[in-house]
């Protein structure tokens, strides 16, 4: 784990090597390892930024970032994983504060919405997301929408 890269890019600027690896990545975690099939091409791919951590071309931890109205009022985190064999070794702790900055930077406003799986409520709220107490399925797993101000 000592030849970590990260990348943030846009659709236009991922190779077609990067995007399989990222789709197969996306594959591995929610469809294969969640037991959740969805559609993981949604459309919404072609306007997000992408984070990613890779070793040895393959994805490791990734993200997808939005800017305001495009997946809601404000700017959104979405698509996040680790994979299997990276866990453990804080590279999501990683990855949203790449996410934070990322949008922070780019599109100059720290207000973030996430939907996120709920197991995972502590792990954001270490990045400042509060609970907005909207609380659904989304794909047979419990969601919270969070928010940062």
């Amino acid at each position: 784990m000592n030849n970590i890269v990260w990348k943030i890019k846009s659709f236009e600027e991922i190779t077609t090597s990067e995007l399989y690896e990222i789709i197969k990545a996306r594959v591995d975690v929610f469809v294969v390892e969640q037991d959740c099939p969805y559609h993981d091409l949604d459309g919404y791919d072609q306007q997000a930024i992408h984070i990613w951590a890779e070793e040895d071309k393959n994805v490791l931890a990734y993200c997808r970032v939005f800017n305001k109205g495009i997946k809601y009022p404000e700017t959104s985190i979405g698509r996040v994983l680790t994979t299997e064999k990276a866990r453990g070794k804080s590279l999501g702790k990683q990855l949203i504060q790449y996410a934070v900055e990322t949008i922070e930077n780019r599109f100059h406003t720290s207000e973030v919405r996430i939907s996120a799986q709920d197991y995972l409520l502590r792990f954001y709220s270490g990045f400042g997301f509060e609970d907005t107490g909207k609380k659904y399925l989304e794909d047979n797993i419990p969601h919270t929408e969070m928010f940062r101000k």
